[in-house]
């Protein structure tokens, strides 16, 4: 689906560390400000077990996970929005994105040099917040004034959109990102439209990622660390979600063969890598859901945004398929498990047709009929 998810925060809290273990890309990750200036992008699979089970009852030849795309933006310092330290260009890799995760320091080591001298979760997470707010507040800034200017020609949908921004703006210079601005009422669509076309940093959706020494990982949830209850209670007050990693921990994990992995884990105390969890929770974060296609060839996941009709997910396979759209024959995961497969299913009579207007579920296995 080509979506891509961009890892920012302050330099060395350890997002190139980060970067590096869920990709395999090997970005540089050196422990002063700015190792980073270009994005590095990679392709990260999606970990799940279905695909692994359904590859196994099908007698798969080949097994092929769905991926998102992770790409590592440098850190940001105050003043971003202003152009300090290179902002401007950084920030433009932001804008690219769809959606937002937020490493945060959460450890404490006087061999990582802190920008601001010292941790402290709740000023980091504002500071990077506070610079994207601003740059946003420009950008709204000049779209109002040229709506304005429009719309004393008399274009009624100038007029419009200059009411709309102009209350964006209001929104965001109270300090409230643009993801909380309300569109309701007629204009709703309006709104909608005009925040697409802006294409605000705050209004995208956001991950906390809170970075953790290693020996704090047991439990994965942070306990017992002050910092990572600092970045909950603020990602509580915008709904968003928290992950607690080790970034160190996972670089150690991608190096390992996957037989050791397990064990490495399990020494952790963990039950699954850090990343995992992070790589589930961005997919959540951009309402992605998967479908399977199985068979002696093939076992793969595919990608579509929850809500997504059949032809249309068909097209994420080829645009042949969807163009030519018959119908889809679908079982859902649980009963190729109960039945062992896709003739037991049929026997069992738990194989579905579905039409066009069909929408596409989590875990769905399904056959596309079609002709061209």
């Amino acid at each position: 689906m080509g979506l891509q998810v961009g890892i920012v925060g302050l330099p060395n809290v350890g997002k190139s560390t980060l970067f590096n273990a869920v990709s395999a890309a090997k970005a540089e990750a050196a422990n002063y400000p700015f190792a980073t200036i270009e994005p590095n992008v990679g392709m990260v699979p999606v970990p799940d077990q279905r695909l692994t089970e359904l590859a196994r009852l099908a007698a798969s030849a080949r097994v092929v996970a769905t991926t998102l795309e992770l790409v590592d933006i440098a850190g940001l310092v105050r003043g971003a929005s202003t152009g300090e330290g290179l902002g401007n260009q950084f920030l433009s890799h932001i804008r690219e994105v769809d959606a937002i995760v937020h490493v945060v320091r959460c450890f404490d080591d006087d061999d990582v040099v802190h920008v601001d001298g010292s941790v402290d979760p709740a000023r980091d997470i504002d500071v990077v917040a506070t610079e994207l707010l601003l740059k946003d507040l420009e950008t709204a800034e000049k779209r109002a004034d040229r709506a304005a200017r429009t719309a004393r020609s008399g274009d009624k949908a100038a007029a419009v959109e200059a009411e709309i921004v102009t209350a964006l703006h209001a929104h965001l210079a109270e300090g409230s990102a643009a993801r909380t601005f309300p569109s309701p009422g007629p204009a709703g669509d309006d709104a909608r439209r005009v925040l697409r076309e802006l294409g605000l940093m705050t209004a995208k959706p956001v991950l906390y990622a809170a970075n953790v020494a290693e020996d704090q990982l047991a439990g994965a949830d942070g306990a017992g660390n002050a910092h990572v209850q600092d970045v909950r209670e603020i990602a509580e007050k915008e709904g968003a979600e928290v992950v607690v990693i080790c970034a160190e921990a996972e670089a150690q994990i991608a190096e390992l063969a996957p037989e050791e992995r397990a064990e490495f884990l399990d020494a952790l105390g963990l039950e699954q890598s850090g990343l995992d969890a992070l790589v589930t929770a961005a997919y959540r974060l951009l309402g992605l859901i998967t479908f399977f296609t199985a068979g002696p060839k093939e076992a793969r996941a595919w990608t579509v945004r929850e809500g997504t009709r059949a032809p249309r997910a068909a097209g994420e396979i080829h645009s042949d398929i969807e163009r030519g759209f018959i119908r889809a024959e679908v079982i859902d995961y649980a009963d190729w498990v109960t039945h062992g497969s896709e003739q037991g299913v049929r026997d069992a009579g738990r194989l579905r047709v579905e039409g066009k207007d069909y929408v596409i579920r989590d875990g769905d296995v399904v056959h596309f009929r079609f002709n061209v």
